[in-house]
Order: structure tokens, then C-alpha cells, then sequence
């Protein structure tokens, strides 16, 4: 049963420029999650020239092309002191893809352009002239085993600021050569992961709901889930050839 009365906010950023790969089914995903977990959802969406709630619990936001992420890196700018905010206060986020970029100091494109990023993650991309494409599975001390989807020609590094997301078991990951996904700055998640990742990992969605609900309300107990369809899927997926 959900308790009316205890809301959990959701801001999907950027969710016309980016939604790429189905990014959006996070969101979806996180929703029905919120549910099972007792909470009511509420989702803001914000785009480019809309202000950001007060009331946030959670951010998610998604990749897409790099004409997209422009028009989004000028916006996130008049939002980065505020969103910096925010995650030093240990408000949760997920970023995919080309906001994962962003969420970086910088993302220097193929064709030439220098986005700046708002720091949020110690990251810096740079494309690259080859594709990593395919199913991709990482290990998590937190998360245990995390499966996605990865298409992206960005070469990300990071700094001594945070943690790699995962251990890369199967794929490419951020780069070619270090053998890691993603990024972890206190309760900031940035990853490659498209799949939609939630949907088929609720360890993740778990963590970003609890760590909302304890800050809002103090305390969060966790439901007894029935996540089968979900294992069956885990294991295809992981099953696929890359």
C-alpha cells in the first residue's frame, strides 16, 4: 500500500534533449519502484529554461546527440551552483550518458567543441574515433552485479574526486584501458548505462529511493519485492552476445 502522504520528487532533467536509448524508461522505472516501496511519486520535468524544484529528492537525467547536450550544457550552467549543492548535501542522482559527460569539468567533442561541464563528478571525456557498443556487465561492491547497455565514443577519466561506478566484467566502459564505469561522488551516480538501466537493476533504484527517503523522513524500510521477471531478464541480457 502507498502512504499519500510520503512524497518522493523526481526531477527528469533534460528529458527532450536527452533520451536517448530509452533513458526515459528510468524514469518510469523508478516510479513504479517508488511505489512498491511505500512512497508516492511525483516527477518534474525540466528543460532548458525551467527553474528547479525546491522540493527535489531525486535527479535523473539521460544522453543524447551532441547538438542536444549544447543547448543542455549552456542551461546547466545557470543551474550548476545549485546542483553542486545539492550533491554535496548528498541528494541522490543517476546521470547516463552524455549528462554523466556534463556532470564532469569538461567534454571536448570529435568535431571540436569544448563543453564545460559543472563538476559535480571529477571527470573529463574526450571523443574518441571508436565506438564502444554493446551489452556490457560491471561489478559493484555496493550493487553486486549491474548489467546495461553501452553505445557512446566518449573516453572519460577520472580524477582522485571519486570512484568508478563499477568493475568493468564485460565491455569497454569508460575508456579502453582501466577496466571502469562510471563515476561515484557521494550519492551521484554517472554512467554509460542505457538498457534503461533501472529496469533491470532495482539494487540501483533501491539506493537512490532510500537514501531520499532517509533524508526527507528520517528512516527507510525496505518491502519485500518480488524481482523475478526481473532476474529472468538480468539473465538474458547477460546472456547476449556483445
Amino acid at each position: 500500500m502507498v502512504d499519500a502522504g510520503k512524497e518522493l520528487v523526481i526531477v527528469s532533467l533534460y528529458p527532450r534533449e536527452m533520451n536517448m536509448y530509452g533513458d526515459q524508461g528510468n524514469v518510469i522505472a523508478l516510479q513504479r519502484r517508488i511505489r512498491l516501496q511505500g512512497y508516492q511519486p511525483k516527477t518534474v520535468v525540466v528543460n532548458p529554461g525551467d527553474p528547479l524544484p525546491a522540493d527535489a529528492d531525486i535527479f535523473l537525467g539521460g544522453g543524447g546527440q551532441d547538438s542536444g547536450q549544447l543547448k543542455v550544457a549552456a542551461d546547466l550552467q545557470l543551474k550548476s551552483e545549485v546542483l553542486r549543492g545539492l550533491a554535496d548535501d548528498g541528494v541522490p542522482m543517476l546521470m547516463i550518458c552524455g549528462l554523466y559527460q556534463l556532470f564532469g569539468h569538461r567534454f571536448l567533442t570529435v568535431g571540436g567543441d569544448d563543453m564545460r561541464g559543472i563538476g559535480v563528478l571529477d571527470v573529463e571525456t574526450r571523443g574518441g574515433d571508436t565506438r564502444m557498443i554493446g551489452n556490457i556487465v560491471l561489478e559493484s561492491d555496493e550493487f553486486g552485479e549491474i548489467i546495461g547497455y553501452e553505445n557512446h565514443s566518449g573516453n572519460t577519466v577520472l580524477g582522485d574526486g571519486c570512484e568508478p561506478f563499477g568493475r568493468v566484467k564485460q565491455g569497454a566502459g569508460n575508456n579502453p584501458d582501466d577496466g571502469h564505469e562510471g563515476a561515484r561522488f557521494k550519492n551521484v551516480i554517472g554512467t554509460y548505462l542505457h538498457g534503461a538501466l533501472l529496469p533491470k537493476n532495482p539494487a540501483v533504484s533501491d539506493f537512490l529511493i532510500a537514501t531520499a527517503a532517509k533524508r526527507k523522513y528520517g528512516e527507510f524500510e525496505p518491502r519485500e519485492i518480488d524481482d523475478s521477471v526481473i532476474a529472468a531478464a538480468r539473465q538474458s541480457a547477460r546472456n547476449r552476445p556483445r
